[in-house]
Protein backbone atom coordinates (compact mmCIF):
# COMPACT_ATOMS: atom_id res chain seq x y z
CA UNK A 1 0.00 0.00 0.00
CA UNK A 2 3.16 2.05 0.75
CA UNK A 3 4.10 2.11 -3.07
CA UNK A 4 0.58 3.00 -4.29
CA UNK A 5 0.66 5.95 -1.94
CA UNK A 6 4.36 6.54 -2.89
CA UNK A 7 3.18 6.95 -6.55
CA UNK A 8 0.80 9.22 -6.12
CA UNK A 9 2.60 11.59 -4.49
CA UNK A 10 5.21 11.63 -6.70
CA UNK A 11 3.00 12.41 -9.66
CA UNK A 12 2.78 16.01 -7.93
CA UNK A 13 6.32 16.61 -8.15
CA UNK A 14 6.07 16.18 -12.08
CA UNK A 15 6.45 19.37 -14.15
CA UNK A 16 3.16 20.10 -16.03
CA UNK A 17 4.42 20.39 -19.78
CA UNK A 18 1.76 23.29 -19.88
CA UNK A 19 0.25 22.39 -22.79
CA UNK A 20 -2.23 19.11 -23.71
CA UNK A 21 -0.31 16.44 -25.23
CA UNK A 22 0.31 12.63 -25.54
CA UNK A 23 3.04 11.15 -23.05
CA UNK A 24 4.42 8.56 -25.06
CA UNK A 25 6.93 7.42 -22.01
CA UNK A 26 4.90 4.07 -21.63
CA UNK A 27 6.52 2.75 -18.16
CA UNK A 28 5.18 6.16 -16.61
CA UNK A 29 1.58 5.98 -18.24
CA UNK A 30 1.14 2.54 -18.13
CA UNK A 31 0.93 2.74 -13.89
CA UNK A 32 -1.33 5.83 -14.17
CA UNK A 33 -3.54 4.49 -16.78
CA UNK A 34 -4.23 1.30 -14.86
CA UNK A 35 -4.71 2.73 -11.63
CA UNK A 36 -7.06 5.02 -13.12
CA UNK A 37 -9.30 2.05 -14.55
CA UNK A 38 -8.52 -0.28 -11.19
CA UNK A 39 -9.92 2.52 -9.03
CA UNK A 40 -13.22 2.99 -11.44
CA UNK A 41 -13.42 -0.69 -11.82
CA UNK A 42 -13.47 -1.08 -7.79
CA UNK A 43 -15.37 1.95 -6.76
CA UNK A 44 -18.60 1.11 -9.75
CA UNK A 45 -17.77 -2.64 -9.71
CA UNK A 46 -17.99 -3.38 -6.09
CA UNK A 47 -21.84 -3.53 -6.37
CA UNK A 48 -21.58 -5.71 -9.27
CA UNK A 49 -19.13 -7.85 -7.89
CA UNK A 50 -21.33 -8.10 -4.20
CA UNK A 51 -24.07 -8.82 -6.22
CA UNK A 52 -22.80 -11.62 -8.29
CA UNK A 53 -20.92 -13.33 -5.70
CA UNK A 54 -24.23 -13.07 -3.03
CA UNK A 55 -25.57 -14.74 -6.27
CA UNK A 56 -23.61 -17.36 -6.94
CA UNK A 57 -23.10 -18.06 -2.65
CA UNK A 58 -27.38 -18.51 -2.98
CA UNK A 59 -27.45 -20.95 -5.71
CA UNK A 60 -24.47 -22.75 -4.11
CA UNK A 61 -26.44 -22.93 -0.70
CA UNK A 62 -29.63 -23.78 -2.21
CA UNK A 63 -27.93 -26.95 -4.12
CA UNK A 64 -26.28 -27.80 -1.15
CA UNK A 65 -29.73 -27.81 0.60
CA UNK A 66 -31.41 -29.49 -2.37
CA UNK A 67 -28.56 -31.90 -1.88
CA UNK A 68 -29.36 -32.67 1.55
CA UNK A 69 -32.93 -33.16 0.80
CA UNK A 70 -32.38 -35.95 -1.97
CA UNK A 71 -29.84 -37.46 0.25
CA UNK A 72 -32.00 -37.54 2.96
CA UNK A 73 -34.72 -39.29 0.45
CA UNK A 74 -32.57 -40.85 -0.28
CA UNK A 75 -31.98 -42.62 2.95
CA UNK A 76 -35.46 -43.10 3.09
CA UNK A 77 -36.40 -44.66 0.25
CA UNK A 78 -32.95 -47.29 1.25
CA UNK A 79 -34.25 -48.02 4.66
CA UNK A 80 -37.80 -49.01 3.03
CA UNK A 81 -36.26 -50.91 -0.25
CA UNK A 82 -33.68 -52.72 2.61
CA UNK A 83 -37.44 -53.30 5.19
CA UNK A 84 -38.91 -54.43 1.79
CA UNK A 85 -36.22 -56.86 0.73
CA UNK A 86 -36.04 -57.90 4.48
CA UNK A 87 -39.67 -59.03 4.65
CA UNK A 88 -39.31 -60.53 0.91
CA UNK A 89 -36.64 -62.66 2.22
CA UNK A 90 -38.74 -63.77 4.98
CA UNK A 91 -41.58 -64.61 3.07
CA UNK A 92 -38.75 -66.46 0.19
CA UNK A 93 -37.78 -68.39 3.32
CA UNK A 94 -41.01 -69.04 4.33
CA UNK A 95 -42.26 -70.16 0.67
CA UNK A 96 -39.57 -71.81 0.58
CA UNK A 97 -39.90 -74.08 3.75
CA UNK A 98 -43.45 -74.44 2.81
CA UNK A 99 -42.69 -75.57 -0.75
CA UNK A 100 -40.14 -78.33 0.51
CA UNK A 101 -42.99 -79.41 3.04
CA UNK A 102 -45.38 -79.35 0.04
CA UNK A 103 -42.98 -81.20 -2.04
CA UNK A 104 -42.41 -84.06 0.93
CA UNK A 105 -46.25 -84.37 1.34
CA UNK A 106 -46.61 -85.07 -2.84
CA UNK A 107 -43.60 -87.50 -2.76
CA UNK A 108 -45.32 -89.16 0.14
CA UNK A 109 -48.51 -89.23 -1.77
CA UNK A 110 -47.32 -90.55 -4.77
CA UNK A 111 -45.23 -93.25 -3.00
CA UNK A 112 -48.71 -94.18 -1.36
CA UNK A 113 -50.60 -93.90 -4.87
CA UNK A 114 -47.56 -96.22 -6.42
CA UNK A 115 -47.76 -98.33 -3.78
CA UNK A 116 -51.81 -98.98 -3.86
CA UNK A 117 -51.27 -98.79 -8.14
CA UNK A 118 -48.88 -102.21 -7.11
CA UNK A 119 -51.12 -103.20 -4.58
CA UNK A 120 -53.88 -103.84 -7.15
CA UNK A 121 -51.56 -104.52 -10.07
CA UNK A 122 -50.69 -107.70 -7.82
CA UNK A 123 -54.56 -108.48 -7.08
CA UNK A 124 -55.22 -108.14 -10.30
CA UNK A 125 -52.23 -110.57 -11.37
CA UNK A 126 -53.29 -112.92 -8.62
CA UNK A 127 -57.01 -112.81 -9.97
CA UNK A 128 -55.79 -113.27 -13.34
CA UNK A 129 -53.97 -116.44 -12.75
CA UNK A 130 -56.47 -117.70 -10.49
CA UNK A 131 -58.54 -117.29 -13.39
CA UNK A 132 -56.50 -118.70 -16.07
CA UNK A 133 -55.47 -121.79 -13.32
CA UNK A 134 -59.49 -122.54 -13.37
CA UNK A 135 -59.79 -122.10 -17.00
CA UNK A 136 -57.13 -124.70 -17.57
CA UNK A 137 -58.92 -127.45 -14.92
CA UNK A 138 -61.82 -126.73 -16.67
CA UNK A 139 -60.12 -127.33 -20.02
CA UNK A 140 -58.72 -130.57 -18.67
CA UNK A 141 -61.41 -131.63 -16.88
CA UNK A 142 -63.54 -131.67 -20.44
CA UNK A 143 -60.55 -133.03 -21.89
CA UNK A 144 -60.55 -135.83 -19.50
CA UNK A 145 -64.75 -136.49 -19.42
CA UNK A 146 -64.89 -136.38 -23.09
CA UNK A 147 -61.60 -138.72 -23.46
CA UNK A 148 -63.52 -140.54 -20.49
CA UNK A 149 -66.99 -140.42 -22.03
CA UNK A 150 -65.45 -141.62 -25.28
CA UNK A 151 -63.52 -144.40 -23.83
CA UNK A 152 -67.12 -145.65 -22.19
CA UNK A 153 -69.22 -145.15 -25.08
CA UNK A 154 -66.29 -147.50 -27.02
CA UNK A 155 -66.47 -150.20 -23.94
CA UNK A 156 -70.36 -149.95 -23.83
CA UNK A 157 -70.64 -150.07 -27.91
CA UNK A 158 -68.01 -153.04 -27.68
CA UNK A 159 -69.80 -154.79 -24.98
CA UNK A 160 -73.34 -153.86 -25.96
CA UNK A 161 -74.70 -156.46 -27.74
CA UNK A 162 -78.89 -156.30 -29.23
CA UNK A 163 -80.10 -158.97 -25.96
CA UNK A 164 -77.82 -156.38 -23.40
CA UNK A 165 -79.57 -153.55 -25.15
CA UNK A 166 -83.07 -155.15 -24.99
CA UNK A 167 -82.57 -155.49 -21.36
CA UNK A 168 -81.03 -152.20 -20.41
CA UNK A 169 -83.72 -150.69 -22.07
CA UNK A 170 -86.66 -152.92 -20.75
CA UNK A 171 -85.02 -152.26 -17.06
CA UNK A 172 -85.58 -148.90 -17.36
CA UNK A 173 -89.16 -148.82 -19.07
CA UNK A 174 -89.91 -151.13 -15.72
CA UNK A 175 -88.45 -148.29 -13.64
CA UNK A 176 -90.03 -145.49 -15.25
CA UNK A 177 -93.35 -147.03 -15.05
CA UNK A 178 -93.00 -147.94 -11.28
CA UNK A 179 -91.49 -144.23 -10.96
CA UNK A 180 -95.44 -143.00 -12.11
CA UNK A 181 -97.23 -145.08 -10.15
CA UNK A 182 -95.25 -143.62 -7.31
CA UNK A 183 -96.29 -140.07 -8.38
CA UNK A 184 -99.76 -140.96 -9.06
Amino acid sequence: MKNVTNFFVSLGYWPSAGSFGFNTDILATNPINLSVVLGVLIFFGKGVLNDLLDNRKQRILSTIRNSEELRKGAIEQLEKARARLQKVEIEADEYRMNGYSEIEREKENLINATFDSLERLKNYKNETLHFEQQRAINQVRQRVFQQALQGALVTLNGCLNSELHFRTISANIVALGAMKEKMD
